[in-house]
């Protein structure tokens, strides 16, 4: 497998491919956490290695509890992706985010259940530090890029990650609203922790497609609200990544050897099932 591609893009509700993407080949590994959503499609654009994967698989098959996210982290750090810039269709908490704003979140709040959410598990104990879950490098060259698309743009806001499939009730989405939370989606985690896990840099690009039902005076959001919406947004995304692959290649990546560093199990304690399974990500640092 090919260790060239430093980027990859992982694309939420609406975004399934990268136009003006030279396709070269498709990876559909076995990893030791299962296969991936779908195939990862690695090419050049401006020639620039990219992946794409979809998270819920093209076709939108896989609903956000079902996201196999350990298999797609580990199979895009199997190429040697070292930036993820990952989409996600998101509600909105906050009047100011209306649908079709696009927002860089900067802080996560979780309500999901019940996700494989690490690596680092059954005899090998890693504690990474995740107080602030995203990439403040990816997140400055993405607003460089913003003005791209014309479309409002929100910074430093805080997104908080529910369960699903099924949308919130208007008691929880006030609830959020009071905990400080301006967005709501469905698929940040385990993807971001396992992104830190992994030593990967990673940030999200929300698109908001509704103002959630926290909003009474508003219809509660409805699939073909949000339908109508993602198809808007996607075209959107779809501009701005062009302008962020290649200046993204070029970026340092600040959590390299992070992981290998915080290894709490002393030598003779580690399993070596769990060591085996852990040089699929890190080949040089857990034998």
């Amino acid at each position: 497998m090919r260790k060239d591609v430093k980027v990859a893009i992982i694309g939420g509700s609406g975004l399934y491919e990268i136009d003006g993407l030279e396709i070269e080949e498709e990876y559909f590994p076995e990893t030791p956490w299962g296969k991936p959503s779908d195939s990862i499609i690695v090419g050049k654009y401006d020639g620039t290695p990219v992946a794409f994967l979809a998270r819920h698989g093209r076709g939108h098959f896989l609903n956000p509890s079902e996201v196999p996210a350990r298999a797609n982290i580990a199979a895009l750090k199997s190429l040697g992706v070292e930036q993820i810039i990952a989409f996600s269709a998101v509600g909105s908490l906050r009047e100011e985010i209306a649908p079709r704003h696009f927002v860089l979140p900067s802080q996560i709040i979780d309500r999901t259940k019940a996700r494989p959410s690490t690596f680092f598990e059954e005899g090998v104990v890693v504690h990474v530090m995740f107080a602030d879950p995203f990439s403040s490098i990816l997140a400055d060259l993405i607003w460089s890029k913003h003005a791209t698309i014309e479309v409002p743009f929100h910074r430093d806001r805080t997104l908080i990650c529910m369960e699903g499939p099924a949308f919130s009730t208007r008691a929880e989405s006030l609830m959020y609203r009071q905990w400080g939370a301006d967005i709501i989606n469905m698929s940040v985690l385990p993807e971001a922790k396992l992104a830190r896990e992994a030593e990967i840099s990673y940030q999200m690009v929300c698109m908001s497609t509704d103002y959630d039902c926290w909003k009474v005076e508003e219809e509660p959001v409805t699939v073909e609200m949000v339908i109508g919406n993602l198809h808007a947004n996607a075209e959107n995304a779809r501009k701005l990544v062009k302008e962020l692959i290649g200046p993204a290649s070029q970026l340092p990546n600040p959590f390299k050897g992070t992981s290998s560093a915080a290894v709490i199990t002393s030598p003779g304690s580690r399993n070596a099932q769990a060591l085996k399974k852990l040089e699929y990500l890190f080949p040089d640092s857990f034998r």
